[in-house]
């Protein structure tokens, strides 16, 4: 039996934003196109590429975007 693949959602604070994947702490090995994701209207977002999800921590301020 295999453990599921659990990926624990990277927590952004809104001067991370603008939100792109690959992002920075991401090794260059596993890179893809950068993609920029949307997480001010829902809170989260996941990468289309590679599957990593993103996600705003409770209370993050998020100013003009």
């Amino acid at each position: 039996m295999t453990a599921a693949n659990i990926q624990t959602p990277v927590e952004l604070d809104g001067k991370d934003l603008p939100l792109h994947c690959p992002n920075p702490l991401m090794p260059i090995w596993s890179s893809h196109p950068r993609v920029f994701l949307d997480v001010t209207s829902t809170g989260s977002a996941k990468c289309p590429y590679c599957g990593t999800q993103y996600r705003l921590k409770p209370g993050a301020v998020v100013k003009g975007h």
